[in-house]
């Protein structure tokens, strides 16, 4: 490892990629490069240390993830944004030291988005596919990942894993119901999110600090350009909340 100092669930969306590319990512040789913002605090799920750091199975959820990440044959690097205090940094290199492949680490920023930003500025010059992978989605499995970075090689821009909503979802306004949404149309969105070098670093670079985004998918939206799906998976759900955690505990000892 280098350092820089700087969710089996209901059936999966049907694939969404174009056969008519708006980019010309099939046509890049480069390599594919994985971020992994892993700076956030992770309140919901208590006091303690930051999320990406909480035990799962006896290891930090950043580790679960990234084993995942090295073992899909399409990814070449993986850049993990850190806590940029000193502390933080140190642990997630001591915690990413023995890992195989390369990976390197670099102090993250107060926000996610900060944080993706400036690992996309560390990626090697030679990287023209990059994928943004919450540590917090610690079971996605490898198909995911493949699933994504093949997407983008097929020519799509931007492009998100999805599951369609099983729950019934009402509009409310204060306690009363004002709608029925229509869930034929909606899919939950999961991580990683794969897109070429060239949009996601324009999609960074036009979006507002002070209106962040929930995803750096919705930064490509806000450019006007198109936003393609793969099937995800129900594995590749958040840990978020100790219930979450409780869920994942049992997940892994399924997988055992």
């Amino acid at each position: 490892m280098s350092t820089d100092p700087a969710e089996a669930g209901p059936d999966p969306a049907p694939s969404a990629v174009p056969s008519a590319a708006v980019t010309t990512a099939a046509e890049a040789p480069g390599r594919v490069a994985v971020i992994v913002p892993a700076a956030g605090k992770g309140e919901r799920l208590g006091p303690g240390a930051p999320k990406a750091l909480r035990e799962l199975g006896g290891l930090p959820l950043l580790v679960h993830a990234v084993r995942t990440l090295v073992a899909a044959r399409s990814v070449d690097v993986v850049v993990v944004a850190a806590p940029p205090n000193p502390q933080g940094l140190a642990e997630v290199q001591r915690l990413l030291a023995d890992l195989p492949g390369d990976t390197r680490v670099v102090a993250g920023g107060r926000t996610r988005q900060e944080s993706v930003a400036l690992a996309l500025a560390a990626l090697p010059a030679d990287c023209d596919v990059v994928l943004v992978h919450d540590a917090a989605r610690a079971l996605t499995p490898v198909d995911v990942v493949e699933a994504v970075v093949a997407a983008v090689r097929a020519g799509a821009g931007a492009v998100i894993p999805v599951l369609p909503v099983a729950d019934t979802i009402k509009a409310v306004d204060g306690d009363q119901v004002s709608a029925t949404v229509d869930r034929s149309t909606l899919r939950a969105v999961q991580t990683p999110q794969g897109f070429t070098r060239d949009i996601l670093a324009k999609a960074h670079a036009a979006s507002n600090p002070s209106l962040p985004a929930t995803d750096d998918a919705g930064l490509v939206e806000a450019l006007g350009l198109p936003v393609h799906t793969v099937p995800g998976h129900a594995e590749a759900f958040k840990i978020t909340t100790p219930f979450d955690l409780v869920l994942a505990e049992a997940v892994l000892r399924r997988r055992r």
